[in-house]
């Protein structure tokens, strides 16, 4: 299986057309200029691709590509392992 890094490099080109060539992990969503409102979408996306409830304000746009991924990460690991 993909990590999640690269399944959210692969929503973010498929889904939402960003050029694959300018995301790297430590790029912001701000600096390929998506507002929260980006965000948000991106998170619903993610909740349906992925079948996992992610809080819409785990993330902004100053966060990075990397920390996105392992919130989304951290999310589905929780829960998981919630009885």
């Amino acid at each position: 299986m993909a990590s999640m890094y690269d399944t959210l490099v692969n929503l973010l080109v498929d889904r939402f057309e960003v050029d694959r060539a300018e995301i790297r992990p430590g790029i912001t969503f701000e600096d390929l200029e998506m507002d929260s409102l980006f965000v948000v979408e991106l998170l619903v996306v993610v909740q349906t691709e992925l079948k996992v409830k992610i809080d819409e304000d785990s993330a902004s746009p100053r966060d990075t590509i990397e920390r996105a991924a392992e919130m989304i990460e951290a999310q589905i690991a929780a829960a998981s392992s919630a009885p």
